[in-house]
């Protein structure tokens, strides 16, 4: 997976995305990123790349010839344009069903606006999708990119060393995980539950199953419709919706 991010601050990009997991990812060759400053492409010798927005109103708004050059310089001599996404508070909302498909690309091109975002003409010229990751607006859109390329990372074969962790992981089939619990035994009183010390896994299974069905309908129960449930869950959810009544 090769990540290209346009944007003013590469900075930003690099320090962020080049530790922990994805850093180590990116020593062994599973993960590639090249950042791609804008002003680098400006149209004026002060690098700036904002101008006054027609029709007046507060700030300013990132023109669309420094972004499109920015753009170019990536795609260009490429027989398959990548999918170019902007980081908006006007896009798709982010969510794990779509890091699952963007993690299917073999590149991805990520825009990150400022100040009171692009021209609509440039949107309209090369971004394929606006996402958002939350209904709030950020001073940038190098925050947003970074999440979009870190759930997308984990995704890709090889960047977690235990490929079940992604398998189990909240949001996966619809469900927030079950609790989990490490050494020691005993904390400030508390217990680690007696199944996860049982040995028997298809026991441990159940139970793991059986909370996280608790706790996606006690803390998210909007997950709960589209949520993928066997005859076993849905059995479970029934007896836990009649006790409560």
């Amino acid at each position: 997976m090769k990540f290209y991010v346009l944007t003013l601050f590469p900075d930003m990009i690099r320090d962020g995305f080049q530790t922990s997991i994805t850093g180590r990812a990116m020593e062994k060759g599973l993960l590639s990123l090249e950042t791609v400053n804008i002003r680098d492409f400006s149209v004026n010798n002060r690098g700036r790349v904002d101008d006054y927005p027609y029709g007046g109103g507060a700030g300013m708004v990132m023109q669309a010839e420094p972004v499109y050059r920015a753009w170019q310089s990536v795609v260009s001599g490429m027989e398959k344009k990548p999918r170019t996404l902007y980081m908006s508070p006007q896009g798709r909302v982010f969510d794990q069903q779509m890091a699952q498909e963007f993690s299917q690309e073999e590149e991805l091109i990520l825009l990150c606006g400022h100040y009171e975002g692009m021209d609509e003409r440039l949107i309209e010229e090369i971004v394929d999708e606006e996402v958002s990751i939350g209904d709030y607006v950020l001073t940038g859109g190098e925050l947003p990119a970074l999440v979009v390329m870190d759930a997308v990372s984990r995704l890709v074969g090889g960047v977690l060393h235990n490929e079940e962790s992604a398998e189990y992981d909240s949001f996966h089939d619809g469900l927030l995980e079950y609790p989990q619990y490490s050494r020691p035994e005993e904390w400030h009183g508390k217990v680690v539950p007696s199944i996860l010390l049982s040995g028997y896994h298809a026991n441990v299974d159940r139970w793991r199953r059986e909370q996280s069905l608790l706790r996606t309908m006690e803390r998210r129960p909007d997950l709960m419709e589209h949520a993928q449930l066997t005859k076993e869950d849905k059995k479970f959810v029934a007896t836990v919706q009649n006790s409560t009544k």
